[in-house]
């Protein structure tokens, strides 16, 4: 069973950055695709950015493109988000995923609890 434990959100000013890393346990890392999703209020959940097994590919929703980037560290079975030039519409509870197969959106199979990120204008 995977477990994947985010950390990193917090309140920051428009224009700012944050870094979110999600750190996972109970499986083999480097064997699954990486996403990131957000949740705000009253909307659904949206993809954001996933990342393959091996970090060489990567994809992005178009509202963050530019903004944002995936990475991640298999020897510390982590993986990250570092969001600049933050917007308020960017305010979520950001979740990271794992999945077996593409770097894409669609259907991961395991999911963290989230962690707060607070834009102000």
């Amino acid at each position: 069973q995977v477990q994947l434990v985010e950390s990193g959100g917090g309140l920051v000013q428009a224009g700012g950055s944050l870094r979110l890393s999600c750190a996972a346990s109970g499986g083999t890392f480097s064997m699954y695709a990486m996403g990131w999703f957000r949740q705000a209020p009253g909307k659904e959940r949206e993809f954001v950015a996933a990342i393959s097994r091996s970090g060489a590919n990567t994809n992005y929703a178009d509202s963050v493109k530019g903004r944002f980037t995936i990475s991640r560290d298999n020897t510390k079975n982590t993986v990250f988000l570092q969001m600049n030039n933050l917007k308020p519409e960017d305010t979520a509870v950001y979740f990271c995923a794992s999945r077996w197969g593409p770097a894409t959106p669609g259907q991961y199979a395991y999911w963290g609890r989230g962690t707060q990120v607070t834009v102000s204008s």
